[in-house]
């Protein structure tokens, strides 16, 4: 997909502990890119100013998937894009690209579903529509399944 359709991204510099020996960002590091990128996302689109973080809804990962494209070196400016694509009745599935910073310059694809439950250990619940609402009107589309 190309970059311009993702509405949101955060600039991050990928450190010296982020490497591993052969000097580029060691493979586990890209899903905590996607943890910044999403926790971000969701401040963007307002869930933490609805819903204050100690008492935000809660979503667990269910499915984590990333594709390597290019390796990521240490200093370097890295762009974390992240969209919403579709909401079911208890998960939704973000996507994710990882860019040099500002340019067309694809590093790495993800995508994630997180399931929303009722409580920390509980059973998947339906993603309240007041979130549903609020990822649709950031998107700008559709997102329900």
């Amino acid at each position: 997909m190309a970059r311009s359709d993702f509405k949101f991204h955060v600039r991050k510099r990928v450190r010296y502990a982020e490497i591993d020996a052969q000097a580029v960002v060691f493979n586990s590091r890209y899903l905590e890119y996607f943890d910044i990128g999403i926790t971000e996302y969701w401040r963007a689109v307002g869930i933490y100013e609805r819903w204050p973080v100690h008492d935000s809804p809660e979503f667990h990962v269910a499915r984590a998937e990333v594709d390597y494209k290019v390796p990521m070196l240490v200093d370097e400016e890295i762009d974390i894009c992240v969209r919403c694509s579709r909401i079911g009745r208890s998960s939704a599935t973000f996507l994710f690209e990882l860019h040099g910073a500002g340019k067309e310059d694809l590093r790495a694809t993800g995508l994630e579903v997180s399931v929303h439950v009722a409580e920390a250990r509980g059973a998947p619940a339906p993603v309240p529509d007041e979130i549903v609402n609020m990822f649709e009107a950031f998107e700008g589309c559709a997102l329900r399944a």
